[in-house]
């Protein structure tokens, strides 16, 4: 019980000093802004080292170490709790997400796609609140601990977003051919509509990758700002009891994003995937 207040104090300290850091100038949509720490560019390509890709690495290495330790390393007939949680977790990729989506004939080769999306994002959404030394910014030469998420940055989501979108068609070709796939497109309707309804068919593919990428970004986006909201209040608003309401709300949003929305929003966008890629395989499901 001690441990766990101690915990529960711990982050609500690093919640509030990037804000005590510089409470006078305190705007939420400057902790999005994602500055150069280690400058990349290859001609009109930036691939500039930041905070989105530091948080992306250590989520790769993370998802990695976990499949490692739950699934591959030292495994029993009968399970302790370590692998009792990697069966859980293959469990809810295999039967809820994968199975939901995609065709027998498929699981084989984009089961495990599908299930690594999964296990990636949750990671990388649950690092978005953990307080970590990434911020880039220091207070009286101490790195101030803060934190951000990789995936409320629109460029990460729609990366993410776009290779399902590639996936998709390019399995769709494979397995039907071109002219049977790109015709699934077109419901059956009446020839004088086909001018209206092609554009729209086209149109709402497109739209697949948008909202894809979008749902996952503006959630995590919103729920960061939410949070980053209520703690500026504190140092904001000087007239009781306003400023005590604002850490009390910062903590609610806080718990209501990592219990209920990081999982979510990576079971959601991991189902979307295996959804996409099995409708293109067999487009008359």
């Amino acid at each position: 019980m001690r441990l766990r207040r101690t915990l529960l104090a711990t982050l609500g300290l690093a919640l509030i000093a990037p804000a005590s850091a510089a409470a006078e100038d305190f705007d939420p949509s400057d902790e999005f802004n994602l500055k150069e720490w280690v400058p990349i560019h290859l001609g009109p390509i930036d691939m500039s080292i930041n905070r989105a890709v530091v948080y992306l690495f250590l989520g790769a290495a993370l998802s990695i170490l976990i499949g490692l330790l739950t699934m591959r390393w030292k495994l029993a007939v009968v399970a302790g709790s370590r692998q009792t949680v990697g069966e859980v977790i293959y469990d809810i990729a295999q039967t809820q997400v994968a199975e939901t989506g995609l065709p027998t004939k498929a699981m084989g080769r984009w089961f495990p796609y599908c299930a690594t999306l999964l296990i990636f994002i949750f990671v990388v959404n649950l690092l978005g609140f953990i307080p970590l030394p990434f911020t880039g910014q220091t207070y009286h030469g101490v790195p101030v601990w803060g934190i951000y998420a990789a995936t409320s940055s629109i460029s990460v989501t729609l990366a993410l977003a776009f290779l399902t979108w590639v996936f998709q068609h390019i399995e769709g070709i494979r397995y039907n051919g071109a002219t049977k796939y790109f015709k699934s497109w077109i419901p059956e309707v009446p020839k004088a509509l086909l001018i209206l309804i092609v554009p729209i068919e086209i149109l709402s593919q497109f739209m697949r990758l948008i909202s894809l990428s979008v749902r996952l970004y503006a959630n995590m986006l919103a729920g960061h700002i939410l949070i980053l909201t209520m703690i500026g209040l504190v140092f904001i608003i000087h007239t009781p009891p306003w400023r005590f309401l604002g850490l009390p709300a910062a903590f609610l949003f806080y718990i209501f994003e990592v219990v209920i929305v990081v999982t979510i929003q990576a079971f959601i966008f991991a189902a979307l995937t295996a959804i996409y890629i099995g409708t293109a395989i067999e487009p008359e499901h």
